[in-house]
Parts: C-alpha cells; sequence; structure tokens
C-alpha cells in the first residue's frame, strides 16, 4: 500500500538495514507531512512511552497465553501447532497501511531461510481482518503467515494494546486509513510494535517492545539471537 504521497521502494529490492530504510522514511515525513501533524503523532508516541506501555507488556521469561487464529487465507492455527514445529518468532504489528510495518515485514521476508535454518517459524500478528492481511502477504509476496487477531484479543492478553486518540483518530480519517473498515471493529485500537522470540514451551526468550511505531528490531539482531540459543531437542 502506498503511503499517501511518499515514494517507496519496489516490492523485494530494498535489502538496506531497517534502520537505514526507515531513516530515510522518516526523512521524508519531515519534508512531505506538515508540522502540526507530526507534532500530534510525536505526541502520541511520547504519551504511549510515559505510560509504561513496553515495560508492562509481556517480557522475557514469560509464558505467552495459547491461542488459535485464522491465517490470511481463512485457516485456523493454534500456538500449540506453531511451537510443535520448533521455536517461534512472532511479530505484532499494526496493519498494511503502515509503511514501517510493511518495511519490517519484508525485512524478516528476506531472511525467511535463516530462520527456518536456526529451527523456528515465523508468524505476523495485526487486528487486520483476514481479507486486509491476503492483501498484504499478496502484496509484499510473504512467505510467512499474516494471523488476523480480531478485536485484538491476543494483543491484548500481551499487554500491548491502545487505544488511537481522537486528534490521531482525525489525521487517520483525513487520510482514508480507515480502521474500522481495516480491522472490521470501531474500537479504533492498535497494538504497539512487538517481536517475542518462544521456545517450544511458549517461554518467551527474547522480546523487544516499543512504543514509537517507527523503531522496530532488525532482522539480523532476531536471526542471531536465535543462533545464540540451541534448538530443543524433540
Amino acid at each position: 500500500m502506498k503511503w499517501r504521497s511518499l515514494e517507496e521502494p519496489a516490492v523485494g529490492i530494498d535489502t538496506r538495514p531497517l534502520r537505514d530504510q526507515f531513516a530515510e522514511r522518516k526523512q521524508l515525513i519531515a519534508k512531505y507531512v506538515p508540522a502540526e501533524v507530526q507534532a500530534i503523532h510525536s505526541r502520541v508516541v511520547a504519551d504511549l512511552k510515559a505510560s509504561g506501555i513496553s515495560e508492562r507488556a509481556i517480557s522475557a521469561g514469560a509464558k505467552i497465553p495459547p491461542f488459535e487464529l485464522k491465517t490470511h487465507i481463512g485457516q485456523s492455527v493454534s500456538s500449540a501447532e506453531l511451537l510443535a514445529r520448533g521455536r517461534l518468532v512472532i511479530c505484532f504489528i499494526r496493519g498494511r497501511w503502515d509503511p514501517f510495518c510493511c518495511g519490517q515485514m519484508e525485512g524478516m521476508n528476506d531472511f525467511l531461510p535463516q530462520i527456518k535454518q536456526a529451527g523456528a517459524s515465523l508468524v505476523a500478528i495485526s487486528p487486520q481482518t483476514v481479507s486486509q492481511s491476503f492483501f498484504m502477504v499478496d502484496q509484499h509476496k510473504l512467505g510467512f503467515p499474516l494471523l488476523s487477531d480480531a478485536g485484538n484479543a491476543l494483543a491484548r492478553q500481551f499487554r500491548l494494546v491502545y487505544r488511537v486518540p481522537p486528534d490521531q483518530e482525525a489525521i487517520y480519517r483525513r487520510t482514508f486509513v480507515n480502521l474500522p473498515f481495516i480491522n472490521g471493529d470501531e474500537s479504533w485500537e492498535l497494538p504497539v510494535p512487538a517481536t517475542y522470540i518462544m521456545d517450544q514451551d511458549g517461554m518467551v526468550l527474547r522480546a523487544w517492545v516499543d512504543a514509537d511505531y517507527m523503531e522496530r528490531p532488525e532482522p539480523q539482531d532476531i536471526l542471531a539471537s536465535l543462533v545464540s540459543v540451541p534448538c530443543q531437542s524433540p
């Protein structure tokens, strides 16, 4: 999905680290997005950080709640099924309308063969409807499942959910980020972006949670964490 007048590189050709890609996108935001709009987004991030949401979220050493969600093709998949295959990497994202989510997913997709070689599987989870998830997987040629978390039910158990403030909601409405349509509910709730590595028992080995949606862990760092922890014996 093109993001409101900001040019994006063609899918599958940008292999730079996320920090470099995101720095470029931040420069475009600074150049093209009105200062008053930038100020509202910055304030929302600052308020989320001040709220302590990142610190309250599930972290390393905790056990994840069991779940069953639908994939982008409408098939049900459970955490038990996923963990039976080995370690699991979960990325909670906001949606296909967010260029930082799209960049992260493309970056993770580039590392998918190495993640599998390290004995892990990868899924992403968003509050989008199944059809929106399908569009995202298809457009960005993702080789891993994108699961639909209706009503942010699972993200809420991970303590990642917040309500979009009214002034930011107004911006989204003006720029056609129609969350009620995209997510299939009227809550205007989103998860803060988060990435988790679990062992086969569902215990969190590593967690990256950031209230700033423009910051995501490098796929290389996620892979390094997987490689540094040996696989469990079956």
